[in-house]
């Protein structure tokens, strides 16, 4: 038995747990065997029942491992989506690079630092939640709950001086 599983007699069950699940997934990438194989085996019959057969040689990546469940989590979170508004935002989020913004610096001198307002308002739309109450726009349009018209309406605030930064930045 690995040191790891010696050690874990003495953690609290959940740790317990994920101390065992981490010696395994060891096992599984180094290829050693350990006394009692048992472990080994069952996790493998346990992920193969849910997720398919077992290759002959086991890959040493985790992408392998963790795709036929994060694709049964996905498929779940989608079919309970109910609104037209929440299916475009699921499907925007996990689009290629939709987050990639997020790796982003915040560096001020660039301009790339966004103050907590922004940063909520940014997340509220990719996650389609409900920003603000509502209301009447300048233009006479009615804004709902989501406010997307802000993207659209011709009077918004900032609209031109975005505009402005957008051609400048390009020329």
């Amino acid at each position: 038995m690995s040191d790891v599983c010696l050690r874990s007699q003495f953690l609290p069950k959940w740790l317990q747990r994920q101390a065992h699940a981490l010696t395994l997934q060891a096992e599984i990438l180094s290829g050693c065997t350990c006394s009692d194989n048992s472990y080994l085996q069952q996790y493998l019959s346990l992920w193969s029942s849910s997720s398919g057969a077992v290759p002959d040689t086991l890959p040493g990546k985790q992408p392998f491992w963790d795709r036929p469940g994060i694709q049964v989590d996905r498929q779940t979170v989608e079919n309970s989506l109910s609104s037209p508004i929440q299916q475009a935002a699921f499907l925007a989020a996990t689009s290629r690079h939709s987050g990639d913004w997020l790796f982003a610096l915040p560096i001020a001198s660039c301009g790339l630092r966004l103050d907590d307002e922004v940063v909520r308002i940014v997340i509220g739309v990719r996650l389609g939640l409900q920003l603000c109450i509502p209301h009447r726009c300048h233009c006479g349009a009615q804004v709902d709950a989501h406010a997307r018209h802000s993207f659209l309406c011709k009077r918004a605030p900032g609209r031109t001086i975005r505009h402005h930064h957008l051609n400048q930045a390009f020329i």
